[in-house]
């Protein structure tokens, strides 16, 4: 631990509030949570098993699922154990772990994001380019790129973290050890890491979804020219669902982690944390893959073959 750590162990607060619902919110965050799972587990199987969806975008969303398993599974077994048995302590060490965790997965999947979206733009706008620019060794190495950035990016914010002293209290006002609110526990001055923390923040955040929004914009002017009114309807839906999804999560952690006090706003950051934790993940494989009639059919095909 950092020098002049006195703190052994955290308590996180949860949803005081709905203490006396603790069962009902266990079986509805159980459910999610185990939709979401499964939702995104059926992406990567068929992806894996069906040779037609060996493509750069499902390899893509394929990676993207993993990372939301992942992502998901950092989180919410502890609250499932906070709601279920009310145990709200976590070491100092499996805190730190988990805000690692979540840090890491998020930002990777952020910038995952970016480049799923600028594989769909060239796979539009120029479809006689993309076979050649966006083979397997590219897909890996954009990927590979997304972790080792994602990595390099939360490092230093991180080990100025561990590097704070924590002297009490030891109650984390959240349902997981995040960012903000370790900051908010230390003893320490903080300013130079809140600092650092909303820079980085702005950057990744505004960064991705700049390259988004830019190739958002380019996939609609070419849909908008398509011939058949039929083909621009079902386009323009399948990008609204899109969109609906990506404003949920860009939106939520805009609101939680663009702002220079990490202070600040605390309370309603648990919130706005539920969306990228259980409504997103659990949307997701339903936005975009299991409304995809390619994948309805590879889906079919692998449940007719295992039940032969």
């Amino acid at each position: 631990m950092g020098n002049g750590t006195t703190v052994q162990e955290f308590t996180l607060e949860g949803f005081p509030a709905f203490q006396h619902q603790g069962k009902v919110l266990f079986l509805v965050h159980l459910l999610a949570y185990l939709a979401s799972i499964a939702g995104n587990a059926v992406i990567i199987t068929i992806t894996c098993a069906d040779s037609r969806l060996q493509t750069p975008m499902y390899f893509f969303l394929s990676i993207f699922s993993f990372f939301e398993c992942c992502f998901i599974s950092a989180v919410i077994p502890k609250l499932l154990v906070i709601f279920l048995l009310g145990r709200q302590t976590i070491s100092s060490l499996a805190c730190f772990i988990q805000a690692f965790m979540f840090l890491f997965l998020g930002t990777a999947g952020f910038l995952l994001i970016a480049v799923m979206s600028m594989d769909r733009c060239m796979a539009i706008c120029k479809p006689l380019h993309y076979p050649t620019i966006m083979n397997l060794k590219t897909c890996f190495l954009l990927v590979t790129a997304c972790c080792v950035l994602a990595f390099t990016l939360i490092t230093g914010p991180l080990i100025m973290l561990f590097q704070l002293s924590f002297c009490g209290p030891n109650v984390i006002p959240h349902f997981f050890c995040d960012l903000g609110p370790l900051i908010h526990l230390s003893c320490s001055n903080t300013r130079s890491i809140e600092m650092l923390a909303f820079v980085l923040a702005l950057s990744i955040l505004l960064t991705s979804l700049l390259i988004t929004i830019v190739a958002y914009s380019n996939i609609v002017v070419t849909i908008v020219r398509l011939p058949s009114a039929r083909e621009r309807q079902k386009a323009f839906s399948t990008c609204s669902s899109h969109l609906i999804v990506l404003s949920l999560m860009y939106g939520s952690c805009v609101f939680i982690y663009v702002k220079p006090k990490q202070r600040n706003r605390l309370d309603s950051n648990r919130e706005a944390a539920l969306v990228n934790t259980v409504v997103t993940p659990l949307l997701n494989p339903i936005i975009y893959t299991l409304r995809n009639k390619q994948v309805h059919r590879a889906l079919k095909e692998t449940m007719c073959r295992l039940k032969i």
